[in-house]
């Protein structure tokens, strides 16, 4: 034989391995995308108000740069002189998406990104050596289905989780300058980077009740690296004060402002509904220990307390289920492990894999077009496009429009970057720039107040006002109102511009 057919051969186990590197996580991938594709594209509309403003601030970046200047709200901690982009690096993984149709564009950045967030965890169970660690990541398509709604939004709860599965793994590899940067870039992503620490400190915990020692290091670390992203910031220090104000109102009393329904929490009813096959697994996963002859390890421990923290936070507020079914699903999956890895020829270890692959296509078979039908109650994508459209051919660059609701600005930004607007993204953004102007914009908005117009004109140095059908009350004080002429009216919206008194 040739020394080089020789080599060849002995080169071939090294080329398979090589090729089934790659094949997995590709294949994996492709089915991810398949699946949140299915959801994504049941209507051409997005999901969430948001994803409206995140896109178009990207498209915004690419052609004027990464820190543009920022003054469609003026009266909230936003304004141009103090903002903060609070998802930069989010943003900044927009770019790629918006060329083209910003909302086609938005729709499969939300694919891609949570594709790759379900990705990272199959990469957690494959390092952890998880058996079908394939056969478990995929289960994240049937987990919930409002977990697949949440990950069908452009936001970036998606690479957070990738972010945070990264960070579990490191965790548990002791990788801790992996943790510093991840933690780094985790700060210039997405303002909820505590939540890498918070696992810091369930690290500990776990090793503590585990191993009975005491390991310092990640939160050292991770610490290191969050205060290093806060002081090394594009927008330092706007950002450190911006974090301040934007966490506490939700810590100290998340009821004191109406912010949007996510930060409120499930009923119980809704919960069983939507994140069923979650909370059975999550009992499953417990019902496991116990089946089990061996202590529980670390890894199981402390994804059993990640489960619970972000259980205990998704009762708060419903936001976090984009958080609790994958690290159940986590926490499942290891407490699983031992049955699963059980001496060949055992009865279970060959019926294991057939009933988690069972459970898993019976979850998608719910989850899936409950999900599907979610997005299909989305609003128009065409919301307030009309109305847009008529301020930005008949107001002057940079006027200020009153709106009566803060979650229209997404919209009206999207459509129309011409006007500058009152109050958007968080209500609290206005009303922690001015107390008083905020109090007195709810009760305009309510239809509290009689003849408003020369309020709107004097107080918010607005001349035209954008509302829609829904705010009865003030329609109705508007009608009355001498000083408010009614300019623009279709099926979405109207616009009343303000007539100075004599």
């Amino acid at each position: 034989m040739s020394s080089g057919r020789a080599a060849l051969i002995r080169r071939l186990p090294l080329m398979k391995l090589s090729s089934s590197s790659w094949f997995v996580p590709a294949l994996l991938f492709a089915v991810f995308a398949f699946g949140m594709a299915v959801v994504q594209f049941a209507t051409p509309d997005m999901p969430d108000n948001d994803g409206y403003y995140h896109i178009r601030l990207a498209e915004i970046m690419r052609e004027e740069g990464l820190k543009p200047k920022f003054n469609w709200l003026p009266i909230s901690i936003l304004n141009e002189k103090e903002f903060y982009d609070h998802h930069f690096l989010f943003h900044v993984a927009l770019l790629p998406f918006t060329f083209g149709d910003l909302r086609i564009g938005a729709k499969w950045a939300a694919v891609i990104f949570a594709s790759l967030a379900f990705l990272s965890v199959w990469f957690l169970f494959h390092r952890q050596k998880v058996p079908r660690a394939w056969l478990w990541a995929i289960a994240l398509l049937g987990i919930s289905d409002a977990f697949l709604y949440r990950m069908s939004v452009t936001r970036a709860q998606s690479l957070s989780l990738a972010i945070l599965a990264l960070a579990f793994l490191w965790l548990l590899e002791g990788k801790y300058k992996h943790l510093a940067v991840l933690a780094f870039i985790y700060v210039w992503m997405y303002d909820a980077f505590p939540l890498m620490l918070a696992l810091a400190v369930l690290n500990i915990l776990a090793i503590a009740m585990i191993e009975r020692r005491l390991e310092f290091r990640p939160v050292l670390f991770i610490g290191g690296g969050i205060l290093a992203g806060l002081l090394i910031n594009p927008y330092f220090p706007q950002n450190i004060i911006f974090s301040y104000n934007h966490m506490l109102p939700k810590l100290a009393d998340a009821t004191s402002v109406r912010v949007g329904n996510e930060w409120f929490p499930y009923e119980t009813k809704q919960l069983l509904e939507n994140s069923l096959p979650a909370l059975i697994a999550f009992a499953s996963g417990i019902f496991a220990l116990g089946l089990s002859d061996k202590k529980m390890d670390v890894r199981t421990a402390f994804a059993l307390l990640a489960s619970l923290l972000f259980g205990l936070m998704l009762f708060q507020a419903r936001r976090f289920v984009e958080y609790f079914p994958p690290f159940v699903l986590i926490f499942t999956a290891f407490a699983w492990t031992p049955l699963f890895s059980v001496q060949a020829g055992s009865p279970f270890s060959r019926v294991a894999p057939s009933l988690l692959g069972l459970a898993a296509i019976l979850s998608m078979a719910v989850s899936i077009p409950r999900a599907r039908e979610a997005m299909e109650n989305s609003k128009p994508y065409d919301l307030y496009a009309g109305a847009s459209a008529w301020l930005a051919e008949n107001t002057s660059a940079g006027e200020r429009v009153f709106q009566t609701d803060w979650d229209d600005f997404p919209r009206l930004f999207f459509y129309n970057t011409r006007n500058t607007y009152l109050v958007g993204l968080d209500p609290t953004y206005m009303q922690l720039y001015d107390p008083n102007l905020y109090a007195l914009w709810v009760e305009i908005t309510k239809g509290n107040v009689d003849s408003p117009s020369q309020i709107i004109l004097e107080q918010f140095d607005s001349r035209f006002v954008h509302t829609d059908l829904k705010h009865e009350a003030f329609l109705r004080v508007a009608e009355e109102d001498d000083g408010l002429k009614e300019v623009y009216r279709d099926d979405q919206a109207v616009i009343f511009e303000v007539i100075a008194q004599p």
